[in-house]
């Protein structure tokens, strides 16, 4: 895997808006934030755009926006402003040449999980899972803010969790990736699919109805996506919904019927997630995952 230069005071960052829509003033804490810590800041046209609709920018002004900064060598990193949707009907259209000279930190999670899998996949380039400029809400001290700007210049992450009752104990080492369940799911077939053999999966979701997920975990499963993984994070599931007539069943159980053959360590109810806790993680370094009766560990090699 290829890491991109960790950074130091000086540098710029871009924030972007390759997906949906995002008010310019719902980045200006980032800004005074990432100044603060001594970066350059560079904003692009489409954060608050004058667009009509869902997304930031038409699909070409968003592909035109994120391949300037992917081309510029004078940008060390590129933060997403939010995520949302619309990564998909982009990347297959944007040139990575000039990106794999000078690889750079992509930064965002949720959608972006689309572009963490391309650059895994296509050029083992390690990118960043992490909060992004929305969640620079005046609270710059929080655990997801400093693990992120910790990640970006270069410490290694060391998580220490409490126990879940629902864990399966177990030690792997993989690489780490994943993302959000519905966008990973969604990349099966595509250029952004992850071979997911011998890796630690890592996945969270948002707003989904029970049984969607128990359907896109059926379809990791089939896929082949489970089968030989190292080791399986569950993150946070923020605001399930169920049917009227309930689905009778739970996260957890539907991910344990899923791998119950499989003897591979899983861990519940990491800080990884659209809800309050959203730790940073590398996405495609190699990790060490410790699941114990009395907590998990989970520490970048």
């Amino acid at each position: 895997m290829t890491v991109p230069k960790y950074l130091k005071r000086g540098d710029t960052i871009a924030i972007c808006c390759p997906a949906g829509y995002m008010a310019a003033e719902k980045v200006t804490n980032c800004i005074v934030t990432l100044k603060k810590e001594g970066y350059n800041v560079i904003v692009g046209e489409n954060v608050g755009s004058n667009s009509q609709n869902y997304f930031s920018g038409t699909d070409e002004q968003r592909v035109n926006e994120l391949q300037h900064f992917l081309d510029n060598k004078k940008i060390d990193a590129i933060l997403c402003a939010r995520g949302g949707y619309g990564i998909s009907r982009i990347i297959d259209k944007l040139n990575f040449k000039k990106f794999c000279k000078h690889p750079k930190w992509l930064i965002g999670f949720s959608d972006v999980t689309v572009l963490h899998s391309y650059l895994f996949t296509n050029y083992k380039i390690v990118s960043l899972h992490a909060s992004m400029a929305a969640a620079f809400n005046g609270s710059e001290e929080t655990d997801n803010i400093k693990t992120m700007l910790a990640a970006l210049t270069g410490k290694k992450a060391l998580y220490d969790i409490d126990a879940n009752s629902s864990n399966k104990r177990g030690t792997a080492k993989g690489k780490l990736v994943g993302g959000n369940l519905s966008l990973f799911t969604n990349s099966i077939g595509t250029s952004s699919d992850i071979n997911t053999n011998n890796c630690i999966l890592f996945l969270e979701d948002l707003d989904e109805q029970l049984y969607h997920i128990d359907r896109m975990c059926v379809q990791l499963k089939r896929s082949g996506k489970l089968k030989t993984l190292a080791g399986l994070i569950i993150g946070g599931f923020t605001d399930l919904k169920d049917t009227e007539r309930p689905f009778g069943t739970t996260i957890y159980d539907i991910v344990l019927d899923l791998v119950t053959e499989y003897d591979y360590p899983v861990c519940f109810d990491f800080p990884v997630s659209h809800a309050e806790n959203n730790l940073a993680l590398k996405h495609g370094m190699k990790h060490q995952l410790i699941v114990k009766e009395d907590g998990v560990s989970l520490i970048e090699l």
